[in-house]
């Protein structure tokens, strides 16, 4: 039985990034390190509920790669699923995200929307619309 997955996310500026999760979607840090020794930690993994992704900084060369920006059918970099994206949507919305595509019922048969977070990669939240 598969319980979960973490997507691991390419990003430029771990503090940034990790203020946003935390800020802006509620997620709490649940690692950071990597850096031992030279006080800048690269690595994090943050979560809510029982989701988690998996953050990391390269090099100032290596940035984040969204899959929208390699191709426009790409559009999601994670689907998140939700048993209330209509609650979700409403305190994203409270906490002043910015939505990348309003909560509806999609063409994809789903009650969704999405997000873009800091780094550009888009976040999907919703459950099949029949629900």
């Amino acid at each position: 039985m598969l319980n979960s997955v973490a997507p691991f996310f390419i990003v430029d500026d771990l503090g940034v990034t990790l203020a946003f999760y935390q800020s802006k979607l509620g997620f709490e840090v649940l690692y950071q390190g990597g850096g031992e020794g030279t006080g800048e930690d690269y690595f994090a993994i943050v979560g809510r509920d029982r989701v988690m992704l998996m953050l990391k900084a390269i090099t100032p060369e290596v940035h984040p790669q969204p899959n929208h920006s390699r191709h426009e059918w790409a559009r999601w970099d994670a689907y998140i699923s939700t048993d209330d994206p209509d609650s979700l949507y409403a305190e994203f919305v409270g906490r002043e995200v910015a939505v990348h595509r309003e909560l509806a019922n999609t063409s994809d048969g789903l009650r969704a929307f999405e997000i873009k977070d800091n780094s550009g990669y888009v976040l999907c939240f919703g459950r099949p619309a029949d629900k």
